[in-house]
């Protein structure tokens, strides 16, 4: 497999993409991944009487929505994924489909590292444009050759 985009690749400005659709699987996955068995995530009826109308997948899902294609876009050039802020604007269900977009917005040469840190600022929208989570995350990724 071709190594992902190094240091010496990334430009401020550049824009990644990726989609996925959340599925009900993900979601019971999730609740047992984490131990969050939380009625909102898990049940349908609870689920109905709160200001959600419905069961919503857990912020930790969506997050990792976000980050997993960090691991894809850097696979191979990624020295550590340091740290990841995220906000959450509006309820994820199942079936949902997520874009994530990140954009490049600085870069830190640390010459010693043979790379830099990288800054992300990433949305995550639904099918009906609705954003449902903005994020930040700071990579340490090596050059390629």
């Amino acid at each position: 497999m071709h190594p992902g985009r190094g240091y010496n690749e990334l430009k401020v400005g550049d824009v990644f993409e990726s989609t996925m659709t959340l599925t009900e699987t993900h979601i019971v996955l999730g609740a047992g991944l984490f131990g969050d068995f939380n009625p909102l995530h898990v049940n349908e009826s609870y689920g109905k009487e709160t200001r959600f109308g419905g069961r919503i997948a857990h912020g930790y899902l969506t997050s990792n929505v976000m980050a997993a294609p960090m691991g894809m876009i850097l696979h191979g050039t990624a020295i550590a994924y340091v740290e990841h802020n995220i906000k959450f604007t509006a309820p994820v269900r199942a079936g949902d489909t997520l874009t994530v977009a990140w954009t490049v917005t600085a870069k830190d040469d640390k010459p010693k590292l043979k790379g830099g840190m990288v800054s992300f600022a990433g949305t995550c929208k639904n099918q009906e444009g609705t954003t449902v989570a903005e994020a930040t995350a700071k990579l340490l990724v090596e050059n390629n050759p």
